[in-house]
């Protein structure tokens, strides 16, 4: 008998809001600034849950070694925080899944690389109900995932042992941060994949292709 579940954490970026449309305006715009021509969306796309380095080495093809990368970087997030909410919304299935915990009594929350400078203004425009009643960023931690040191403190703030929480993520290191706490994890392959990379190689417990087929698999632990 599998064990009751009491919480689902998801990951922010490609698997709870689809943030890239956000991103690749601020991208492209960055690239302007420099006289640089713009990228395509998808190629954006693929690099958001990556963080602001990874888009940096991507759209301007130089490592933190060079003396313009970190002024580049800071630009970006800059442009970023004023663009943060214009065109993100949550993935297609995500409010229905929300309102589907909530009516059976599941807590959910946010652990995310995202730091807190940009997650908590854009989970104040958007709004959302149910609340999170858990946001943890990597602020709050000393170690970000892969370590499972958010899910740790996730479990503390909703009152549940790391086994009682399914953790649902688009990236390996989402997975290896929810094996490393003993929950149960979910790839988010409709996320922000990698190009090459195969969310089947995760090990995750189980892999998802959209949100709407969430649900059925926490029905498993009720």
């Amino acid at each position: 008998m599998a064990k009751s579940i009491r919480a689902v954490m998801f990951d922010l970026d490609g698997t709870l809001l689809d943030t890239a449309p956000d991103f690749i305006v601020v991208v492209n715009q960055l690239l302007a600034e420099q006289q640089r021509p713009a990228l395509a969306a998808e190629t954006i796309r693929a690099g958001v849950s990556n963080g602001s380095k990874a888009l940096i080495k991507l759209a301007f093809a130089i490592d933190e070694s060079n003396e313009q990368f970190e002024p580049l970087r800071h630009r970006l997030l800059e442009l970023y925080l004023a663009h943060i909410a214009v065109y993100t919304i949550p993935f297609p299935g995500i409010n229905e899944l929300l309102d589907k915990l909530a009516d059976n009594n599941i807590a959910w929350g946010i652990a995310t690389n995202k730091p807190a400078t940009y997650t908590l203004p854009l989970m104040a425009a958007l709004d959302i109900h149910p609340a999170p009643l858990s946001v943890i960023c990597p602020d709050h931690v000393a170690r970000s995932k892969p370590d499972p040191e958010s899910l740790f403190l996730a479990s503390k703030q909703l009152g549940c042992a790391p086994d009682e929480i399914i953790y649902i993520g688009d990236h390996k290191r989402d997975i290896d941060c929810g094996k490393g706490a003993g929950s149960i994890t979910i790839a988010a392959a409709y996320g922000y994949v990698d190009e090459g990379d195969d969310p089947i190689n995760w090990n995750a417990d189980y892999c998802v292709n959209h949100a709407n087929e969430i649900w059925p698999i926490i029905e498993k632990y009720l």
